[in-house]
């Protein structure tokens, strides 16, 4: 089996993983900020995430895997100047910060929980780790590399820039940023008090009427958005841990902040690797207010939805996702659902049949061509499409079997069994068990049925007979009638 690549956006290229610590891997992935219900949007990259972390198991690894909750410091429009997405909501529903962000919180972590996305190692909120984000402000000072102006603490990019290079992860130049920035746009910003348009900002100054503010030296206020994760990655997986994830509209400038304020405070990279997904638009569209064209989880589920004629679910959903390669645009469209549906049907109908092949002492099929293949896509830079490809090429030998096309003994079909497991409930996180469970159920159901139409054939009731043969041919069953009795299989 190949070594796991995975494409690393600091270098811009794919390298081959290797932990820190042997056997052991920290991860760190950007969480929501909880201002609102969960939206297709926020469903690719916990997806994404999770099959990186169940794969490093599989592996032998143990993952702490941190993803956070910001519930404070995200202003309106990502930047240094506006209210608060929290308390602007707050206002809206008339309900305390915290109020909001619990309860968007939760319904978070449900739709999470219906996407079978394991719950994280930990989940810190912003909120929570005010006191480590001051501290480590506080150490950026110390080194001159941020100052205070009006009780409020910006990042000094320019100072930064002597040493380091701001911009390393996005590819962006930082003397291009200001040449572009111009006074004219600070002014508009109501960023005067920067030394730079591109200094960040790591505390702001709370106003009177702000309600989220704490006492800090330099007065009343709050963090900045980027100096959150900067403190929490560092307390709960250390100074430097192995893979750091998120979405590409995350790169700039959040993860640029982040690396920033971390190598300054820390003198050292805040994550070996970076690996980003891609974004998922709709009908060709990016996802927008103005266009009308988001959708909630929910509306998704229940097919609530202009964009869509009807429900799909939440398993529907992440095969849909892990279809598409997570560095590739992922296009919506209730067609593109449809299609995902019916194809995971059709490979769970495959793996309902496993255990009811035919075996014999031979086999005329094998599988360690479709196994080598699934495990070098999968290493690949997690190259999921492949998977799936593959795991559809499984699928058809076992129909070939099960159509009396091929032979098979009972090693290969248990290798079948135990592969679609390890590959599909396990890794991919499809579940099965419900699946399993049905067709236990199945199975008890069509021995009564072709008891019964075994006794109807025996009391010359031809009718009767023909009538439950045609039944479950309309549904999808065929009955298939030897000397040794009736066998069924699902076409």
């Amino acid at each position: 089996m190949s070594e796991l690549k995975l494409y690393n956006t600091l270098g811009r290229n794919i390298q081959n993983f290797q932990s820190q610590i042997p056997k052991k891997v920290g991860m760190y992935v950007c969480g929501p900020t909880v201002y609102g219900p969960p939206h297709l949007g926020h469903v690719r990259g916990p997806i994404v995430f999770d099959v990186l972390r169940r794969f490093l198991k599989y592996q032998g690894y143990k993952v702490r895997f941190v993803r956070n909750i910001t519930d404070v410091g995200h202003l309106v429009g990502d930047a240094d100047e506006g209210e608060d997405k929290l308390q602007k909501q707050a206002k809206i529903e008339q309900l305390e910060p915290m109020e909001v962000a619990q309860s968007y919180t939760d319904q978070y972590n449900w739709a999470m929980d219906q996407l079978n996305v394991q719950r994280p190692s930990i989940e810190p909120k912003a909120s929570g780790h005010i006191i480590e984000q001051i501290e480590m402000i506080q150490t950026i000072m110390d080194k001159g590399f941020a100052y205070e102006v009006n009780g409020s603490v910006y990042f000094d990019v320019m100072a930064y820039s002597i040493e380091h290079k701001y911009g390393e992860l996005s590819g962006r130049n930082t003397d291009d940023l200001i040449a572009g920035a111009g006074n004219e746009s600070r002014s508009l910003e109501g960023q005067d008090e920067k030394k730079s348009p591109n200094d960040f900002a790591l505390w702001k100054r709370a106003t009177p009427e702000h309600i989220m503010q704490w006492t800090s030296p330099w007065g009343k206020g709050y963090p900045g958005w980027h100096i959150e994760c900067s403190a929490m990655s560092a307390k709960y997986l250390g100074e430097s841990f192995d893979i750091h994830g998120g979405g590409m509209d995350l790169l700039f400038p959040h993860h640029e902040c982040e690396i920033a304020q971390s190598k300054t405070a820390h003198n050292h990279q805040l994550a070996r690797y970076w690996v980003h997904h891609n974004m998922i638009t709709i009908n060709g569209q990016k996802m927008a207010k103005s266009l009308n064209n988001g959708i909630k989880v929910t509306e998704l589920f229940e097919g609530n939805h202009s964009l869509l004629s009807r429900g799909f679910g939440p398993k529907t959903l992440r095969f849909f996702v892990l279809q598409a390669h997570y560095r590739g645009t992922l296009d919506f469209s209730e067609e593109a659902l449809i299609a995902s549906e019916k194809g995971m049907k059709r490979l769970e109908s495959a793996i309902g049949i496993i255990k009811n092949l035919k075996v014999s002492d031979e086999s005329t099929i094998e599988i360690g061509d479709v196994k080598s293949a699934i495990f070098d896509a999968l290493n690949d830079d997690l190259n999921t499409p492949i998977v799936i490809a593959q795991l559809f090429e499984l699928a058809k030998r076992i129909q070939i079997v099960n159509d009396g096309k091929e032979k098979i003994n009972s090693v290969i079909r248990d290798e079948i069994g135990q592969l679609m497991n390890e590959v599909y409930n396990d890794i991919l996180g499809m579940p099965i068990t419900s699946n399993e469970s049905s067709n236990n159920n199945l199975d008890e159901i069509m021995s009564l049925v072709t008891d019964i139409r075994t006794s109807a054939k025996n009391e010359k009731n031809y009718a009767l007979s023909d009538l439950i043969r045609d039944r479950l041919r309309a549904a999808g069953i065929t009955l298939m009638d030897s000397k040794e009795g009736t066998t069924w299989k699902i076409d």
